[in-house]
């Protein structure tokens, strides 16, 4: 199973992760960065498949995929 982190103090909500990962486990959420920002929410989590999509195509490495 994956363990996916989004660093709050990075993301500044340009939600390109929600169109890069396959399985869809991205959503848009009310919760904010520390900027104010909405940030990206995770659904389903369990449904990553390791791809690292997400993590290579993020702007500003605010997102960190760990997993077998």
């Amino acid at each position: 199973m994956a363990n996916i982190t989004i660093d709050r103090t990075c993301c500044k909500g340009c939600n390109i992760c929600l169109t890069a990962c396959p399985k869809k486990i991205f959503v848009k959420s009310r919760a904010r960065n520390d900027y104010g920002t909405a940030m990206p929410g995770l659904n389903k989590q369990e449904n990553c498949v390791i791809c690292g999509m997400c993590e290579r195509l993020c702007p500003d490495g605010a997102i960190n995929v760990e997993g077998e």
